[in-house]
C-alpha cells in the first residue's frame, strides 16, 4: 500500500448496492474511506454487510438513519456533525428529508472488498424498488 492522497471527484465512482453515490478515497491495508451522497427526496435499499463495520460522519444535508442488530433497533436524525458506527451484522437504511444531497464520509474495516459485500435485508422504509 502506498501513501496515497486523493481528492473528491466530481463524479461517482459507483453506485452503491443501496443505491447511494459513492466516490473513493484513499485506503490503507486496515481501512478504507470513501463519500457517499443520496439526492434530495431518495431512500437507499436495505442492507447489511458479510465482513465490514463502518463509522460514518455527515458533512451536509438532512436525513434519517434506521440500524437494527438483534433485537435493537433505532432510528436517528442526522446532520452535519452527526457520527454513528454500522456494526458488523447491522441491518441499516437511510433516507434524505431535506433538499440537497445528504452527504457524509464513510470509514470501512476492513477495506471494502467489492460488489458482493452488501447484500439486501427488510427495510424499515419503502423504495423506489419495493
Amino acid at each position: 500500500m502506498t501513501m496515497q492522497t486523493k481528492h473528491l471527484p466530481e463524479s461517482y465512482d459507483a453506485l452503491a448496492p443501496d443505491g447511494s453515490e459513492i466516490r473513493v478515497l484513499a485506503a490503507t491495508a486496515s481501512g478504507s474511506m470513501a463519500h457517499c451522497s443520496l439526492p434530495p427526496g431518495r431512500t437507499s435499499v436495505a442492507v447489511a454487510h458479510r465482513t465490514v463495520e463502518e463509522v460514518w460522519y455527515f458533512l451536509a444535508g438532512t436525513g434519517e438513519v434506521w440500524r437494527k442488530l438483534g433485537e435493537r433497533e433505532v432510528v436517528i436524525e442526522v446532520s452535519l456533525g452527526t457520527s454513528l458506527a454500522i456494526p458488523l451484522g447491522t441491518h441499516f437504511q437511510f433516507r434524505n428529508t431535506g433538499n440537497t444531497p445528504l452527504e457524509f464520509l464513510l470509514t470501512t474495516i476492513p477495506p471494502w472488498p467489492g460488489d458482493d459485500e452488501a447484500y439486501r435485508v427488510p427495510g424499515l422504509w419503502p423504495t423506489g424498488g419495493d
